[in-house]
């Protein structure tokens, strides 16, 4: 149950609801509740068996059940004696129909209040967790697939509020009936009732060991349906590779293995999420069928204290018990799943996010002087990654990162917006510690043009644009002229509004690549990170991307990773590193002329 009220105060609107709806579901349970006590003076009337009383006075007021009790009687009987049968009968179906009015009324309202609540806590938890999902290091996602975190955002947060949220009516409501239901039944036959109890604990361990097993099979549905929403993601964004190799079968029973998966799974849940409604209901029967035994014969013999009318009234009563413990039943049930499914989302919300704003964050407005890495390293766990880096970028300046895959280049380059923070040494900007500088100011610097142009399913207004609002149309118009891209947008139909599609995929290679290199002018960063931007593209697509950043990086400081001879040999420096480390640094014609690791790297290209 902790985790259940940690859903319920996760977003705190329990201060604001939870008082109007508490009194307005105890209203409509008095009145429900109420409704049943009538029972008997009907019966009564039906079955000629109303008795005179030799004192008729009306009770003195008090805050009891007796009074209430005594009251009604008092006016009953009054107009039962003054009128007859027939009028106290239609006093009591008056009755009858004004409280079911006013249970029902108080119901709806409770469930208007109910539904408030409800919705706001899972809008709470959906965008807190979408709010810590985007604040945590770009190096979660690595390890992570997006199909689980899909699942989770949509399929779990979906169970929770079906499940868990849904079940805050049942919780706080169905509790109130079954206390007013035995206060009743106490009222009636201790002795019956207490009979009635001793059923109850072998029903309720029947259905705590269905809970376990549905919230152990919950939690391997949500495992299976995060790997069915991998398997679509990845065969949706591999499509062309897929019908390339002809894997489109092997695709298919990669995902039927899944799916059939799930399906088990999802059958087993059911099953045992069905079988405990039956099974309380049987347990009920049994428990009514035992009590009419008991009862019935002790008024057979002479031996009750109940009258025929009160011990039907009993009957009718308990029969209505097993309504709330019915739904209290099922509702255990349901929130196991629903559980299982907020195991997940707090697993989420719980991870530790590494890149934190410092207290009392140095501000960083502007870049002046130079970048530094001192000493730096770096590691995944005990891999190193980079070892002992050092170097100064000055204002101005287009460094170069060159050689092999793996050397550490990209991890590099990730230190300066601080996806990552080093493991040893420092960054500085200005000799300011990037780990006491404000992240966002970090940032604000900095444009970053990728190998791959991750575009968003919007205009090409917007995703020039990226995060502006209201952005002014003539300085996306210039950003785009300054990339070259301009001439293709003109001859688009509709402009700078055309939607480019899912990853712009209405777009070529070479007129995606030219867009971010717009987002990246249109935001103006004195800083730039350039990550093998052209390394994807034909000849003709370089050229125009390469003019497009020879603009860009006109009168700014950059940071460039290539490995075309084209892309590099006009940098101010070059770095060469291998397996982490700084091997060779210097201008282009520097390094050629040493005949050493950075030549043979050019000659073979060149080959």
């Amino acid at each position: 149950m902790r985790t259940y009220f940690r859903i319920l105060a996760f977003a705190r609107p329990l201060r604001n609801f939870l008082p109007r709806y508490v009194i307005l579901a105890i209203l409509g349970v008095i009145f429900g509740i109420f409704n049943f006590t009538l029972l008997i003076p009907l019966l009564n009337i039906i079955f000629g068996t109303v008795t005179q009383p030799e004192v008729l006075t009306e009770p003195v007021f008090d805050w009891s059940l007796n009074w209430i009790k005594d009251y009604f009687n008092y006016h009953f009987l009054h107009i039962f004696s003054t009128y007859g049968q027939a009028a106290a009968l239609k006093f009591v179906c008056a009755i009858v129909v004004v409280s079911f009015f006013f249970s029902n009324v108080f119901r709806y309202w409770s469930q208007r209040v109910l539904t408030g609540m409800r919705t706001l806590v899972v809008k709470k938890i959906r965008q807190a967790l979408f709010d810590h999902l985007i604040k945590l290091n770009v190096r979660y996602f690595h390890g992570q697939r997006k199909g689980d975190l899909i699942s989770v955002l949509s399929n779990d947060v979906t169970e929770i509020e079906n499940s868990v949220v849904s079940s805050i009516q049942v919780i706080f409501r169905e509790p109130l009936l079954l206390i007013g239901y035995v206060v009743l039944l106490f009222m009636i036959s201790v002795k019956l009732t207490l009979f009635s109890f001793l059923v109850l604990p072998v029903s309720a361990l029947i259905i705590s060991a269905i809970s376990r097993k549905l919230k152990r099979d919950s939690k391997k549905g949500q495992t299976l349906l995060g790997n069915i929403l991998s398997v679509i993601e990845e065969s949706i964004t591999g499509i062309r590779i897929i019908k390339a190799f002809n894997a489109q079968e092997h695709t298919r029973r990669k995902f039927e293995v899944q799916n059939h998966g799930y399906r088990q799974i999802l059958k087993k849940i059911w099953n045992r999420k069905e079988l405990a409604s039956p099974l309380s209901e049987f347990l009920g029967v049994t428990m009514i069928v035992g009590i009419i035994l008991y009862g019935g014969m002790l008024v057979i013999a002479g031996q009750s204290e109940l009258s025929g009318s009160a011990f039907i009234t009993y009957i009718i009563l308990y029969s209505q018990l097993l309504v709330p413990a019915k739904a209290i039943t099922g509702t255990v049930t349901n929130i196991q799943r629903g559980l299982a499914a907020a195991d997940r989302v707090f697993a989420i919300l719980e991870a530790e996010n590494p890149i934190r704003q410092p207290e009392n964050a140095v501000p960083l407005p502007d870049f002046k002087e130079s970048i530094e890495f001192r000493n730096v390293s770096f590691r995944y766990g005990q891999e190193a990654v980079l070892k002992n880096i050092n170097l100064t970028i000055k204002k101005g300046q287009m460094v170069a990162l060159v050689g092999p895959s793996g050397s550490g280049k990209s991890t590099l380059a990730d230190l300066l917006p601080r996806f990552l923070d080093p493991t040893e040494g420092d960054v500085l900007i200005d000799g300011i510690s990037l780990r006491k500088a404000n992240i966002y100011d970090i940032r604000q610097l900095m444009g970053i043009v990728t190998q791959e142009s991750i575009l968003f399913n919007d205009s090409i207004a917007a995703n020039i644009a990226f995060g502006v609002d209201n952005p002014s149309p003539e300085a996306v118009a210039e950003a785009a002229r300054i990339a070259n891209a301009d001439g293709f947008i003109s001859q688009l139909e509709d402009g700078y509004d055309t939607s480019i599609g899912d990853r712009g995929g209405r777009l070529s290679g070479g007129q995606r690549q030219r867009i971010s290199i717009a987002r990246a002018v249109f935001k103006n960063p004195p800083i730039l990170i350039l990550d093998e931007a052209t390394s994807a593209l034909d000849t003709e697509s370089e050229k125009q991307v390469q003019d497009a950043l020879t603009h860009l990086m006109e009168h700014r400081t950059s940071l460039v990773i290539a490995h075309r001879l084209s892309t590099i040999q006009h940098a101010d420096h070059i770095v060469l590193l291998q397996e982490g480390e700084i091997v060779e640094q210097g201008t282009h014609l520097e390094l050629m002329s040493k005949g050493g690791a950075y030549h043979r790297l050019i000659t073979l290209q060149q080959l």
